[in-house]
């Protein structure tokens, strides 16, 4: 079924005036739309304010004799003052909310070249916005006057995927930021890729809270930082970028160090404090380990993320602060709510956009570029050039992908040991022996690391096996199977515990599928990846 094209557009109370026959000689838009010979208008709503009902018949009978089949609607819109731009949208908002659209049966067109234009750039943000479900129209008077000559009607369709140079434009835009999050580094993980490129588009797009999880050393303060400079690049934001780690606050000082004080509502309260939360107004807060705040903290930081105003400690008045929301725990704030830890109230309102960042031994292809990045600042930041030679990386690279490569740290890890070698090498050149050696240095780092959990990190084949089974075992297979129930035990499912095993080999296949290798060689044990995790 054809549609019905309908426009909707303001009077031009001086582009569309005209008495006598010489009218007919004058260009007036809203009546041109129906000279047209090859285009048929079914509809005008025609938009006014104030007393022109003179005007408004004139153009009913004007229409109806050059196009019988346009039926004309008027609209009288409560419009005080045309130039002022809250009274304009406002009204034209309660217009659009309140017309009958019916996209299924009708094609809509904005007409924009009559009104102020305030009134044209306010049918414009609707139209782009989508209150208005339509094209925008635009028309212009003819170049010479000519019999049959009516001037010139183009619609614009704001479904910018329609054009390919602005969509191409706007691809490059989102390339670039989904870039600038990652700092150029070409991250090979794909979870990790298509994660940063929703948290792009969101960030651009949302005013709303972010959560970023993950262990420590993830890069939840850099991610929050970036997500930062990014708004502000594109001028989402106009304030400061303010981060606080919860862990560290503690006692009266928690409430007074995010919300502000009065002075002398506490001992040693002296002076007026703004708090965090003011200092960033129109910027962005972001709370690391956000599951360490107290309960009443995490009241008064409810209210103040969804009301944007708050009470400082020891205050009777409200203060505002509207500020976006970056949360970062590496806690399961899920668990914690339901231990009475966490209020539910607030956990619902900031888990809106939550992301996990995977710790490094679960993002090993990523190893190799992030080595290359730290390299590269620590090379701006020293002035000189650093680089590995070829039998230094390949035993670097070849322990830092390997099962014994657990990364507590994370990325702070894999900074530290980068920077560690880049100092100690001659000529800016890492050589074998510094890889060697901070080969070593690692592994006693992250042992000692576990000294203190009761030898976690090892594991016993007994709880996986029968005695027969584990007597049965060579030495060889023993050992491999060990290690390999160490990172299954440390991951979250088989996808990840296969991405760790198979880091290098996996580069080589077309489509890698590490859960069906993993489910493979556990089967040859009679284990299956879910009996793992209860005995873990």
């Amino acid at each position: 079924m054809k549609k019905k094209k309908v426009v909707i557009g303001f009077i031009g109370t001086q582009l569309d005036s005209g008495r006598g026959s010489g009218r007919w000689e004058k260009w007036r838009p809203t009546v041109a739309l129906t000279q047209h010979e090859d285009i048929v208008i079914d509809r005008i709503d025609l938009l006014y304010s104030g007393q022109h009902e003179l005007l408004l018949a004139q153009l009913e009978k004007d229409i109806a004799d050059t196009s019988p089949e346009t039926k004309v609607r008027s609209h009288q819109l409560a419009i005080q003052d045309p130039w002022d731009f809250e009274d304009v949208y406002g009204c034209l908002f309660d217009f659009a909310r309140s017309y009958p659209f019916d996209t299924d049966k009708e094609e809509y067109w904005v007409h924009i070249t009559t009104g102020t234009h305030v009134a044209q750039i306010c049918l414009f943000l609707m139209t782009e916005a989508s209150y208005l479900p339509g094209k925008l129209l635009q028309t212009s008077p003819p170049r010479r006057q000519t019999k049959g000559n009516f001037g010139e009607m183009t619609i614009i369709d704001l479904d910018l995927s329609r054009y390919d140079q602005i969509a191409q434009r706007f691809s490059r835009e989102q390339e670039e930021g989904v870039a600038f999050l990652k700092s150029g580094i070409a991250t090979r993980n794909a979870r990790f890729n298509t994660m940063i490129d929703e948290i792009e588009r969101v960030a651009i797009k949302s005013k709303a809270a972010i959560l970023l999880m993950g262990p420590t050393g993830a890069g939840k303060s850099f991610l929050a930082r970036r997500i930062f400079e990014l708004k502000k690049a594109r001028h989402r934001l106009e304030g400061k970028f303010v981060e606080v780690n919860c862990a560290t606050l503690r006692g009266d000082g928690a409430g007074s160090t995010l919300f502000g004080h009065i002075k002398g509502s506490f001992t040693g309260a002296m002076s007026d404090r703004p708090g965090l939360l003011r200092t960033a107004h129109k910027g962005l807060l972001f709370l690391d380990e956000i599951g360490e705040l107290g309960l009443d903290e995490q009241a008064m930081l409810l209210k103040a993320v969804e009301e944007k105003r708050f009470f400082p400690v020891g205050g009777d008045h409200e203060v505002q602060s509207d500020f976006q929301l970056v949360a970062g725990t590496n806690r399961d704030l899920g668990k914690e709510v339901a231990a009475g830890r966490f209020r539910e109230d607030l956990y619902a309102r900031i888990n809106l956009w939550s992301y996990e960042l995977p710790g490094l031994s679960g993002r090993v292809e990523d190893i190799a570029p992030n080595i290359d990045y730290l390299l590269s600042q620590y090379s701006a930041e020293n002035g000189q050039m650093v680089r590995f030679n070829k039998e230094a990386k390949d035993s670097y690279m070849e322990f830092a992908t390997s099962a014994q490569a657990v990364w507590a740290g994370n990325f702070r890890d894999l900074s530290a040991s980068v920077t560690r070698m880049a100092t100690l090498a001659d000529a800016g050149r890492i050589n074998d022996q510094n890889a060697v050696e901070e080969i070593k240095r690692l592994q006693r780092l992250w042992s000692h690391a576990h000294e203190g959990d009761g030898g976690s990190h090892e594991l016993d084949l007994h709880d996986y096996l029968d005695a027969q089974q584990v007597a049965q075992l060579d030495l060889f297979d023993a050992v491999q199977l060990q290690a390999v129930l160490v990172i299954c035990v440390r991951s979250k499912n088989m996808s990840e515990a296969g991405r760790k095993l198979f880091a290098a080999s996996r580069s080589n296949k077309a489509k890698p599928n590490d859960a069906d290798r993993l489910k493979k060689y556990l089967n040859k044990f009679g284990l299956q990846w879910d009996a793992l995790h209860k005995n873990g």
